[in-house]
């Protein structure tokens, strides 16, 4: 683990709790919420460049300790009688050994001064779903974009000045 980018601690029922969308999701299931919450986390890794690392509390699942990448976002379940809070913590400390930026994305307030005190930055619920919802927005405004400047190229890009000039008068006449 030499890596040193940025990284993204999320307290993931946390943010099944705030997002209106997982919220209701959650009401269906918590495995169709917690999909929901790692595929927008999975583009915004993507996006952000940041690493991502979602926790969540393994008492709402089962098997314990567990540790595993979905969409390329590493996923922790505490550990048995281990919240989400003291597995973030925990994560907090292990990573800054090394050069780079943490993030906690939380809503508990408690949590908030306790990360803090080692360095780490704090992200509301809501602050990370403005971050997630105007990274969708960028994205879907670039395929746009994409899609338009291809389609307005497809003969315009091939042809010379001179070419493009002639064929403008004859428009015109």
């Amino acid at each position: 683990m030499g890596e040193t980018r940025d990284v993204l601690l999320v307290d993931g029922y946390n943010m099944i709790g705030d997002w209106p969308e997982l919220t209701k999701l959650a009401k269906l299931g918590l495995q169709e919420a917690r999909d929901r919450l790692l595929e927008k986390l999975a583009d915004y890794q993507a996006f952000s460049g940041l690493r991502i690392i979602a926790v969540f509390d393994a008492y709402l699942v089962p098997g314990l300790g567990k540790s595993f990448a979905q969409n390329k976002i590493q996923i922790y379940f505490t550990r048995e009688k281990e919240t989400a809070d003291e597995c973030i913590e925990r994560l907090v400390r292990e990573l800054t050994a090394r050069r780079r930026q943490i993030y906690v994305a939380t809503s508990d307030m408690v949590e908030q001064h306790v990360i803090f005190g080692q360095g780490a930055l704090r992200i509301s619920a809501r602050e990370l779903l403005t971050q997630i919802e105007q990274n969708e927005q960028q994205i879907q405004s670039k395929i746009a974009e994409d899609r338009l400047s291809s389609q307005r190229n497809t003969l315009g890009g091939k042809l010379s000045p001179d070419v493009l000039k002639r064929f403008e008068r004859w428009r015109r006449e």
